[in-house]
């Protein structure tokens, strides 16, 4: 994902807000992003892609329209809410930043872009997978990985076709996210010949599933699938280990994280899991990239 923050930024300068200041024209990128709060790690992994790609394009010393110009990040904690969310992209608009490289949550992502439609600001997310971002089909809001219509299909696909699972119960965790991601995995899994043997619910704030589970564990699943993040999926997964419950889990690309591994222990094993994008050593000084990043944070 923080491959792609050149290019968003690239886009993003389409706006061109810019200031001038002794001969060398100061462009603004936003970022917006949980660097607090329990998805603190995806928001702050984010927002260094950003900074270190800034810092790239300096060291360059990039030149538009024959002048000189210099990149500035003005980051912004939308703390995974929605309402910090808008009020964080709001003010973007009024810091006239040239364009922003936004958000981790669908649910945030959502009525967000509305603001930077209105001010007439481009927003690119690398993370934001619910459809319905880019339904209204403004020219602001711009997505460079897979949506859930592609994500769900996969992992449905995949536990049906690879696994060999046909009875799926699945839970979601009533965010933009997870039940958008949940939605797409039941209609994929009807599809492909399968059966939803459950269907249950929890939220973005849980750590105890053990009723949940005691429920699936009673109608046969033969797979579990989540559509949340990591610090649920976590316990979930050392819960189903703590009850017996030997099924795979599969859940998207917020599961396939370092936090997911801590959280699960050794139960982490039988854990399936989306990347919404390619492997980066499959991309262009991918593993470079990585390395450098590792380095510099």
């Amino acid at each position: 994902m923080k491959m792609s923050h050149q290019l968003l930024i690239a886009a993003a300068v389409a706006g061109m807000g810019s200031v001038a200041m002794a001969q060398e024209q100061i462009i603004k990128i936003g970022h917006i992003g949980p660097v607090s709060g329990p998805q603190a790690h995806f928001g702050k992994d984010d927002e260094n892609g950003v900074r270190m790609a800034i810092e790239d394009l300096n060291a360059k010393g990039m030149e538009i329209g024959g002048k000189k110009v210099k990149f500035q990040l003005v980051a912004e904690d939308d703390a995974a809410d929605p309402k910090q969310g808008t009020a964080a992209a709001q003010k973007l608009c009024d810091d006239k930043v040239a364009g922003a490289v936004t958000f981790v949550n669908s649910g945030v992502a959502i009525p967000a872009s509305k603001v930077f439609h209105d001010c007439g600001i481009p927003m690119v997310t690398g993370a934001a997978t619910n459809p319905d971002l880019t339904k209204p089909g403004w020219n602001t809001t711009y997505r460079v990985i897979a949506n859930d219509n592609a994500l769900g299909a996969a992992l449905a696909n995949y536990t049906a076709h690879v696994l060999k699972l046909k009875n799926v119960a699945v839970i979601d965790d009533r965010t933009a996210y997870g039940q958008g991601l949940t939605d797409q995995v039941i209609a994929a899994v009807k599809r492909a010949g399968g059966e939803i043997v459950a269907r249950e619910y929890t939220t973005d704030k849980a750590t105890d599933f053990t009723a949940i589970l005691t429920s699936i564990k009673a109608k046969g699943a033969e797979a579990i699938f989540f559509g949340g993040l990591d610090a649920q999926s976590g316990p979930m997964r050392r819960q189903m280990q703590t009850l017996g419950i030997t099924q795979p889990l599969v859940s998207g690309e917020m599961t396939r994280s370092d936090t997911f591994l801590k959280l699960a222990g050794e139960a982490a094993n039988g854990t399936y899991a989306s990347l919404a994008g390619v492997p980066l050593k499959t991309m262009a000084q991918g593993e470079q990239f990585a390395a450098a990043y590792k380095a510099r944070f």
